[in-house]
């Protein structure tokens, strides 16, 4: 019986059609504007997400996944780039920028997450097929297969310098921060090498939500029981302040809702309470909030101010900034005006104000934990183009405040450059006159509150307090 020849199969393998995960291309498209728009991610993925859920596509965990996804590509972008440096056969900027996108979320589930390796390169490559094509996704495919090679520890092993070598290059690349930034975060502690990795490792970390209630109008307790007792803690510091549990969710708390709680940062609150706890001499019936948008500290503010019987000027410079000030002032229980001006260019009369805060524009390196692409996005020059604005702002505080009254000049940055420095500036009269003023001492004003430093001002840092790193200097007018 003769036998039939075996029967020849082609070796091409059937053609899969890609599976359309909405977790990862909400993830990729958050990426894009980022990268394209010069977006930040903590604007950007919200309205996302929304839609997503109004579309059915995403449960709790789904939008878990998406926003674990995004925040860590970008606060570990750096360290990313590097491994993939060593992956890829040409240099990292002559990749395509959406295929980089792709190529970094891989590298955060196979290196910053438990997902297992076949399932993060499966779900990368699908995902590179549908927003990239097929042709690119095989380079994708290619690139993450040699990423698997090693786990996280072993590609640091790999590609960070030395510490003994350059240890600022060395703790960049470990902690994901550009060089620039380690240095001057290390200026600013002033201290070993234990507080400086503490330090950068707490900005990798995910901040908690932390709710106000404001004074008057709900009390933390009212947010804890509106939370239950799983879904909440009370602040570490501030008396009106309440932390929500992992995936914990503003916008379902009625006083949230109703504008008499709002989020806000335990640092931003312990700034104003300071500055509202002051020791004052004579009147105390007008305060300033000279840099007020988007309106979290005047909300507060203006509350604490109500219950002296005391009103609030809230001054924004940018209309449309004012307009999210007024949306967070709506409903104080006492007077408030809200104004489009520009603090270096009064619209009030000298020594109108009995106390006065000035929260400036700076580089934001004190929030790296909340928008984690701004460490990639600044830039060491940034520090002089924000440095005539902010002297000149606590200048025309000092201006605006009475003799005997207070200014608070804080700013959402650790950088030497942006703190004291501008402070002493202006005090000892470099680059305009001298401000006749002289310091509080900010310390026992938040009272309760360690490892401050040794005064007047208070730098406060998210490894040692939990919360941004807020600076305050308060001072008095003199004469």
């Amino acid at each position: 019986m003769s036998q039939q020849p075996p029967r020849r199969h082609g070796t091409r393998k059937p053609y899969r059609r890609p599976m359309k995960d909405p977790v990862r291309v909400l993830a990729f498209e958050a990426l894009r504007a980022v990268d394209e728009r010069d977006a930040y991610a903590n604007l950007v993925l919200p309205p996302l997400l929304r839609k997503a859920r109004a579309a059915g596509d995403f449960d709790a965990r789904d939008a878990a996944l998406a926003t674990e996804l995004v925040y860590g590509s970008l606060r570990r972008q750096g360290t990313y780039d590097a491994i993939l440096a060593q992956c890829v056969d040409r240099p990292l900027r002559e990749v395509d920028p959406p295929v980089l996108d792709v190529l970094t979320l891989g590298a955060h589930q196979l290196l910053g997450t438990r997902i297992p390796p076949h399932a993060a390169v499966s779900a990368t490559v699908d995902l590179a097929r549908v927003v990239l094509g097929d042709g690119r996704a095989k380079f994708v495919n290619a690139v993450l297969r040699k990423l698997t090679a090693h786990d996280l520890d072993g590609w640091l092993e790999r590609v960070a310098p030395e510490y003994d070598e350059d240890p600022e290059d060395h703790l960049g690349v470990v902690h994901a921060h550009p060089r620039w930034v380690v240095s001057a975060l290390w200026d600013a502690l002033g201290g070993g090498r234990a507080g400086i990795e503490d330090l950068l490792a707490a900005d990798n970390e995910r901040p908690e939500v932390t709710l106000v209630a404001r004074p008057g109008r709900s009390t933390a307790e009212e947010l804890l029981a509106a939370a239950g007792e799983d879904g909440a803690l009370p602040g570490r510091w501030s008396p009106y302040a309440v932390r929500l549990a992992e995936g914990g969710e503003p916008g379902a708390l009625d006083a949230v809702r109703e504008g008499r709680a709002g989020v806000q940062d335990e640092g931003s609150q312990l700034v104003a309470l300071a500055l509202a706890a002051a020791p004052l001499d004579g009147p105390d019936r007008t305060w300033l909030d000279g840099c007020a948008g988007p309106g979290g500290k005047a909300a507060l503010l203006g509350a604490l101010a109500a219950q002296r019987g005391a009103a609030l000027v809230a001054s924004e410079k940018q209309p449309h900034r004012a307009r999210l000030v007024a949306r967070s002032l709506d409903g104080n229980p006492g007077p408030y005006a809200v104004i489009a001006a520009d603090g270096t260019r009064p619209a009030w009369r000298p020594g109108a104000f009995d106390r006065v805060l000035v929260d400036v524009p700076c580089t934001g390196l004190g929030a790296l934990r909340r928008r984690p692409e701004a460490r990639w996005r600044r830039r060491p020059e940034d520090l002089d183009g924000f440095a005539p604005l902010q002297r000149e702002l606590l200048r025309q505080a000092l201006v605006a405040v009475r003799v005997g009254g207070v200014v608070g000049y804080a700013t959402c940055s650790p950088h030497p450059a942006e703190t004291r420095a501008v402070v002493e500036d202006v005090l000892k009269g470099r680059g305009g006159p001298a401000a006749e003023a002289e310091w509080i001492d900010a310390r026992p004003l938040m009272a309760g509150v360690l490892a401050l430093g040794d005064g007047p001002d208070v730098q406060l840092w998210p490894h040692l307090h939990g919360t941004d790193a807020m600076y305050l200097a308060l001072l008095r007018r003199t004469a």
